[in-house]
């Protein structure tokens, strides 16, 4: 019988052929916690009386709040830095950028486990990686053991056919989808991702659908890796770490969904549930306070020329304020060398250090009391930005610059 690419991945860290459902321990190749959850995580290590199994390929990210706001929070990055000494961990400090991304641009490879103390963890799952968010005492075992345990998930083949309209993206794709079969309507399955319009897309758009395979309660969004992946591993220094991984054709899926893509819209999705969604052109009289384009769902260097584009000699409305923070170090840069940066500012937006920025909701941009925000972030939820009286819509980066120009959401 046939695997998924989620038992493929499992069965090489197991030594054996996994089942549905079966409970496993399966070794662990890469682990990762942020300055959120990574104190707990560090403070249950230490109960274990244990080194580190493997510090090259413990990364320790402080991103969600960098630079720190509060002293509390610096006290903890404190607690960060001083470990990652101690036990010869990697540390990505403050204006590396927001750990998901850093974590496929430089740390995770193909055919890999990656298990990190934050939910978006299954960004990686796009380099065919089974790459899952865990709980901080699951993460410091893991951290002092080298392995951890895992119920294998069952899995959705999500097969997307037919060629994007004008102006419509990976995000607008993934909104769709999980407004399709609800926030938690793929609780503990991994969603694989396959057809043509998969195969046609950008490594950036690959990344933006595994990110938030999390929002429709997912364990893991997977892709099979193909010469997009090879050479997003070649740019990164890493062409030697590809490894083919295809699906079976006799695996066993529990659903099939197919999506043809020349039917999707430009999407947003409504405070306060990300399976809230509705076409962007129904929602023409709502009135922006603030955008947000960036985290490690669109803050890539293909979703801020995107932005650039739409901004380019134009002016952000006077009553909005604009958002920008690039995902990683490395984006800014790029973004600095392309002159993307010239246009965010002639335009009228307000550039943060590379990290989670306001999406995270402790500094950068938390709302007012019934402020509206539009923001190419994955979570919507009340109080997500900082502040249980304002309101968040999710959208593409095309959707977010075009919203910020006018001053309310359009596409």
């Amino acid at each position: 019988m046939g695997q998924t690419l989620a038992q493929k991945i499992l069965s090489s860290h197991c030594h054996k052929n996994v089942e549905f459902k079966e409970l496993v321990i399966a070794s662990v190749d890469v682990c990762a916690t942020q300055d959120g959850t990574g104190p707990l995580a560090i403070k249950e290590f230490r109960k274990l009386n244990k080194k580190l199994y493997n510090p090259k390929r413990t990364i320790l990210f402080i991103d969600h709040a960098a630079p720190s706001p509060r002293k509390e929070l610096s006290n903890a990055h404190s607690i960060i830095r001083e470990f990652a000494k101690e036990q010869g961990a990697v540390l990505s400090d403050i204006g590396c950028g927001v750990c998901h991304q850093r974590l496929v641009e430089d740390y995770v490879n193909p055919g890999e486990i990656l298990v990190g103390a934050d939910s978006h963890t299954c960004t990686s799952g796009a380099l065919g990686a089974f790459a899952t968010g865990m709980g901080s005492t699951d993460i410091a075992v893991a951290m002092a053991y080298g392995k951890t345990w895992f119920k294998v998930p069952e899995s959705f083949k999500i097969e997307v056919f037919g060629q994007f309209q004008k102006n419509v993206c990976a995000k607008d794709l993934m909104l769709y989808l999980i407004g399709l079969i609800g926030a938690d309507g793929a609780t503990y399955r991994a969603l694989e991702f396959c057809g043509e319009t998969i195969k046609q897309m950008s490594m950036s758009d690959r990344f933006t659908l595994a990110n938030m395979a999390v929002e429709a309660g997912a364990k893991a969004g997977l892709f099979e890796t193909d010469e997009k992946t090879y050479e997003f591993l070649k740019q990164r220094g890493r062409a030697d770490k590809y490894k083919e991984i295809k699906m079976d054709e006799s695996a066993i899926y529990e659903r099939t969904i197919k999506i043809d893509a020349s039917t999707i819209p430009p999407m947003v999705s409504c405070p306060h549930t990300v399976d809230n969604t509705k076409p962007a052109a129904e929602l023409y009289d709502i009135k922006v306070d603030q955008v947000f384009i960036g985290t490690c769902t669109n803050g890539r260097i293909e979703d801020l020329r995107i932005a650039a584009e739409v901004l380019k000699g134009n002016k952000v409305n006077s009553n909005t304020r604009l958002i920008i923070v690039p995902a990683s170090k490395d984006t800014y840069l790029q973004a600095s060398k392309e002159g993307l940066l010239e246009v965010f500012l002639e335009a009228g937006a307000n550039l943060l250090p590379s990290g989670c920025g306001p999406c995270v909701g402790v500094h950068g941009g938390i709302l007012a009391d019934g402020e509206v925000c539009l923001a190419t972030q994955n979570r919507n939820f009340q109080g997500r930005m900082g502040n249980t009286e304002g309101f968040i819509y999710l959208a593409s980066p095309y959707v977010a610059a075009k919203s910020a120009i006018a001053g309310h959401i359009c596409s």
